[in-house]
């Protein structure tokens, strides 16, 4: 009875994502996002230096972020310590008694820290809807998008997912921004979700329809894509490697020397928001500063 250790696995990457049979859009004026149940208690069960909670953890920053940048609510679910075996009820025969009423086990991981703004909902099913009033916020607000991260992938975000569809509300299911048991728990979750009531979506484009949609509304507004300079991507990714940029060369194989996908689309949203669209996937091809600057050129031409 409880939660079991969880043993690594490899976070899913798109190409591993179940094909859809809906084709809903994300429109940041009814969306909001949901931050599911990110609490020291249930990362414990994990090696959090390992997938897929480095990538849970840096792709739902990364969401949170682009959220926040185009005012969409961030709302997180977190489960109280100590219950009352009343108010846990049926819980206990699965799962035990649940978390201690100490900050170590309630308390959201740090690097997702709530904000003042956020809201943070009382969990006391597997479904966020459930004993709270998610349902009559979403409604006031007249939100009916719901962007679904977190944990446990085929548990409360699944779930969640269901009863959101049920309610008319359209839930997407970042694949790439949940965790689960195991690699087929994981995956279960994905597609029952894509064939029976949500959007399976990887984290890349949440942030590619976000950006679309704000880069629309800023389309009469000038675009500040001289401050992205061959220099200062070469002092990005020397910083990110930890070391001096005039170490770097135009020719140095960056992969090789330590760049990985997650930072390397850290960077391409943060040049997203100085008004440059580059394709994420084009760049992760390309190994050298030169080969990026000759793609970035070209994006900066059609600006």
């Amino acid at each position: 009875m409880g939660i079991p250790t969880i043993q690594a696995y490899t976070m899913p990457k798109e190409s591993d994502f179940p094909a859809n049979k809906v084709s809903w859009q994300i429109d940041p004026d009814r969306a909001v996002l949901l931050i599911h149940d990110m609490q020291h208690y249930f990362l414990n069960f994990y090696d959090k230096e390992q997938s897929p909670i480095t990538e849970l953890i840096h792709h739902t920053e990364m969401l949170k972020r682009q959220c926040k940048t185009q005012r969409i609510p961030v709302v997180y679910t977190a489960q109280p310590g100590d219950q009352n075996p009343g108010d846990r009820a049926l819980l206990t025969d699965f799962w035990g008694e649940g978390l201690s009423d100490d900050p170590a086990q309630t308390g959201i991981t740090d690097a997702l820290a709530p904000e003042l703004d956020d809201l943070i909902l009382t969990k006391w099913r597997y479904s966020a809807f459930k004993k709270t009033d998610f349902l009559h916020i979403l409604q006031e607000q007249g939100r009916d998008q719901l962007i679904i991260c977190g944990i446990y992938a085929h548990i409360g975000c699944l779930i969640t997912a269901a009863e959101a569809f049920m309610y008319d509300i359209k839930p997407f299911l970042v694949g790439d921004a949940v965790a689960d048991f195991s690699p087929d728990d994981h995956r279960m979750a994905m597609e029952y979700a894509a064939k029976r009531c949500a959007f399976t979506i990887s984290t890349e484009e949440v942030i590619q329809a976000l950006q679309m949609e704000k880069q629309m509304d800023k389309a009469e507004e000038p675009v500040a894509t001289d401050t992205i300079t061959l220099e200062a991507i070469r002092k990005q990714v020397a910083e990110i490697l930890d070391m001096q940029a005039e170490a770097l060369s135009d020719t140095d194989d960056l992969f090789s020397l330590g760049l990985d996908s997650i930072r390397l689309m850290s960077m391409v949203e943060l040049w997203r928001q100085d008004g440059l669209e580059v394709n994420f996937m084009d760049l992760a091809e390309k190994n050298t500063l030169s080969e990026w600057w000759s793609l970035i050129n070209k994006a900066k031409e059609k600006v």
